[in-house]
């Protein structure tokens, strides 16, 4: 099925694959949901009322949103993100607006040959392990540095320090 929706075109291609993410990601935040009403009607649903607990989800809310996108990004991580946020009972808008940039660079990344990449970096893995956690470090650490860069106030530091 992948190589049917591969081979047509690159556009078509990253609708679709952002379609199966918005089914996949929104299946797993309703199935967080249902847990989470199903707990707030046991016996412990006073913990979920504590002002920590209250705390806790009125931050990831301000400021938590970026891991949901970024979530896309990863492999095995992302189902666990998208089932915290409806186990802490994120808002249904709010969610949806976070995961909809995440569906779109899932479908991009993916039609673009995202496959192709963690295929090549799992062959890698597997004729050598160091090699491979040796390309992951120098991707983040050039993420990173792009990163940091891009950022005008330690651009300008780093500029003035070194003249």
């Amino acid at each position: 099925m992948i190589e049917w929706i591969l081979a047509q075109p690159f556009v078509f291609a990253a609708a679709l694959l952002a379609l199966v993410a918005c089914f996949r990601s929104q299946g797993t935040y309703w199935l967080g949901r249902g847990i989470r009403a199903g707990v707030i009607r046991a016996k412990w649903a006073q913990r979920f009322q504590e002002e920590k607990a209250t705390a806790a989800v009125a931050r990831l809310e301000k400021y938590g949103w970026p891991a949901i996108p970024l979530s896309f990004l990863t492999v095995g991580f992302q189902t666990a993100v998208h089932l915290s946020a409806g186990l802490i009972g994120w808002r249904w808008p709010r969610y949806t607006l976070a995961a909809s940039i995440g569906w779109v660079l899932w479908g991009v990344v993916y039609a673009a040959g995202g496959l192709a990449v963690f295929a090549g970096l799992f062959a890698l893995a597997q004729a050598s392990p160091m090699a491979a956690v040796g390309v992951i470090k120098l991707v983040i650490i050039a993420v990173l540095a792009l990163t940091l860069w891009r950022s005008a106030p330690l651009r300008d530091r780093l500029t003035k320090s070194l003249n």
